[in-house]
C-alpha cells in the first residue's frame, strides 16, 4: 500500500509542476513580492499531497523563536521534504543557496529561477563563499531570510554530517542572528527512497544566536551543539539520550 501510494503522489507531483512551471513562466513580469507567494502554491500543493496521499503530516515547535527583522536560518537536512516546507510555511520570504546547474532542470529549475535566491557556482571554490555573502547580505536588505543547510547534502536519520561554513560565514559578516531548525523529514520521506512512510515530522525552530563578536567557526560550533541536541530530543532512540 505504501509503494501504490508513494506512485500516486509521484503522478501527483508531476502532472502539477509543468503546469505550474508554466504558470511561473506567464506571471514572471509580476512584482517579486507577487511573484514569490504565487510560486509558493506548488510547494504547498506538494506537502499537502504528502499529507493526503502519503500520510506524512507534520507539527512545528518554536514558531515564537522566529524573529521580526533580519535572520540567517540554519537547517538541518534529511530529505526532499523541507526544501518543500520551509520556504512555502514561513512568515517571510526565504531564499535558498543551490548550485546554479539546478536552473535546467525542466519545469521546477525554471521556476526556481525566477525567484532571485542565492545561485553559486560551486566551480569557483572560494569565490563561491564570497558570493554567498556578497548575495545574501542583498537579500537581507530585502527582508529576506537566507536558509541554508550547513551538512550540505541530505543525512540519514541517525547521523550528523559535518558543517560547512558558509551560513556562519554570512551570519557573522552581516551581523545577522542564527535560527537553527532541527527536523526529522528523514523518519518518513528518506534520501532517494521511492516510498514514503506515513508518520509525523517535527521541525524544531530554535533560539536565535546571536552573531556578533563571534567567528563562522564558533557560530557553527553553537549551530551544531543546539541541532545536535534537539535531534536527541526529537529521536533518542536514534542519536541517543539529550
Amino acid at each position: 500500500m505504501a509503494w501504490l501510494r508513494s506512485l500516486i503522489y509521484t503522478v501527483y507531483l508531476t502532472v502539477t509542476v509543468i503546469p505550474y512551471a508554466f504558470a511561473c513562466m506567464i506571471w514572471s513580469p509580476l512584482p517579486s513580492a507577487w511573484r514569490y507567494r504565487l510560486t509558493m502554491g506548488w510547494p504547498r500543493l506538494a506537502v499537502w499531497g504528502a499529507r493526503v496521499l502519503c500520510g506524512i503530516r507534520w507539527q512545528v515547535k518554536g514558531w515564537e523563536n522566529l524573529p521580526d527583522g533580519p535572520a540567517v536560518l540554519l537547517a538541518k537536512h534529511q530529505s526532499a521534504w523541507e526544501t518543500l516546507f520551509l520556504p512555502s510555511h514561513m512568515p517571510r520570504q526565504i531564499c535558498f543557496v543551490y548550485k546554479r546547474e539546478l536552473h535546467r532542470v525542466p519545469f521546477f529549475g525554471w521556476g526556481l529561477a525566477l525567484l532571485s535566491m542565492i545561485p553559486i557556482d560551486r566551480s569557483k571554490g572560494r569565490d563561491a563563499f564570497d558570493q554567498v555573502v556578497r548575495v545574501g547580505k542583498q537579500r537581507l536588505d530585502e527582508g529576506r531570510w537566507p536558509l541554508l543547510f550547513p551538512e550540505g547534502t541530505r543525512v540519514a536519520p541517525g547521523k550528523m554530517g559535518r558543517f560547512k561554513s558558509g551560513g556562519a560565514l554570512l551570519a557573522a559578516r552581516t551581523g545577522a542572528p542564527v535560527i537553527p531548525i532541527a527536523l526529522n523529514s528523514g523518519e518518513c520521506w528518506r534520501r532517494n527512497a521511492f516510498v514514503k512512510r506515513p508518520g509525523l515530522i517535527t521541525v524544531s525552530i530554535g533560539p536565535a544566536i546571536a552573531s556578533q563578536g563571534l567567528t563562522a567557526d564558533e557560530l557553527n560550533a553553537k549551530v551544531h551543539d543546539w541541532i545536535d541536541g534537539e535531534m536527541r530530543v526529537l529521536n533518542p532512540e536514534r542519536y541517543g539520550p539529550p
